[in-house]
């Protein structure tokens, strides 16, 4: 017992320091240890941060948290955990029906010392003009900043897992417009994806597919003129879909905010992260 506290002041630094790395390790996901769950049962969830529907565990902590929720069909809860909790969440039994897990981050910074490594990521996620954005702006092609912020739901089934998701107000989100539990899904799953409650049109989904036997596929699909895109399922299949809006930040504007509490030069671009997870019976 007598290592328990240095262990777990271990952990609070690992965290403090894993979200900043994280983003050149691209997605941030909640991972419920069951999406379907028996009525009764407590629920368990990691916030995990990697790629390719595979990556590293973060333990609860508060300093990155700017809201973590928990919405049942008819009751919102904000959650609360205990510094250092791994899984993060780890939730008394809910009542039936679906649950919707809401997690957003406090906002975060990432300096990029190459110009190649921005690049390659922005076209990654659909910003093919970023080069001629960035010069128009006559910034510098190394050491400029990046603020960023996740915003992540997931979808668990208990009981019955009857309901529906909604839209929960995140900055950026996506919201299941069909129950992966209850739903025919042989054309797939509909989905709408958000931007400060306005629909995006003609945005990039990716979508991370994994299966039984662990290996996983990743597609793109985009959205319509409506906001919205079917997600091909399978059954036995977990999904993470990711979308990422890419906006400018007048550096004037926000050196004094983030500087003074940075220490850092102050961003000049600004990154919102929509996840959400669910899996097909």
């Amino acid at each position: 017992m007598r290592f328990a506290r240095p262990v777990a002041f271990f952990l609070l630094a690992l965290a403090a320091n894993t979200v900043g790395r994280a983003a050149l390790a691209h997605e941030f996901w909640i991972a419920p240890e069951k999406y379907q769950v028996k009525l009764g049962a407590s629920v368990q969830a990691d916030l995990r941060n990697g790629q390719i529907f595979s990556g590293a565990r973060l333990p609860y902590f508060d300093r990155n948290i700017a809201r973590f929720e928990t919405w049942e069909q008819a009751e919102i809860r904000p959650y609360g955990g205990r510094m250092g909790d791994m899984p993060a969440l780890q939730l008394e039994p809910p009542a039936e029906g679906l649950l919707v897990v809401v997690h957003e981050t406090t906002p975060d910074h990432l300096t990029y010392d190459s110009w190649e490594d921005f690049a390659k990521f922005a076209a990654h996620k659909d910003f093919p003009d970023i080069e001629q954005r960035h010069n128009a702006r006559n910034l510098p092609r190394e050491g400029f900043v990046e603020r960023y912020t996740r915003h992540a739901k997931s979808l668990v089934a208990i009981g019955s897992g009857a309901g529906a998701d909604r839209a929960v107000g995140m900055l950026t989100e996506f919201v299941a417009l069909a129950n992966p539990y209850n739903d025919d899904l042989s054309r797939g799953l509909p989905v709408e994806l958000q931007f400060r409650g306005h629909l995006r049109a003609d945005a990039q989904i990716e979508v991370f597919e994994r299966a039984s036997d662990d290996t996983v596929s990743v597609t793109l699909l985009r959205t319509d003129a409506g906001g919205r895109a079917v997600v091909p399922v399978k059954s036995g299949h977990t999904y993470l879909l990711d979308a990422v809006v890419l906006r400018p930040v007048d550096p004037e504007a926000a050196s004094r905010a983030d500087s003074a509490t940075t220490g850092k030069p102050a961003p000049v671009w600004q990154t919102h992260w929509a996840a959400l997870t669910f899996a097909v019976p």
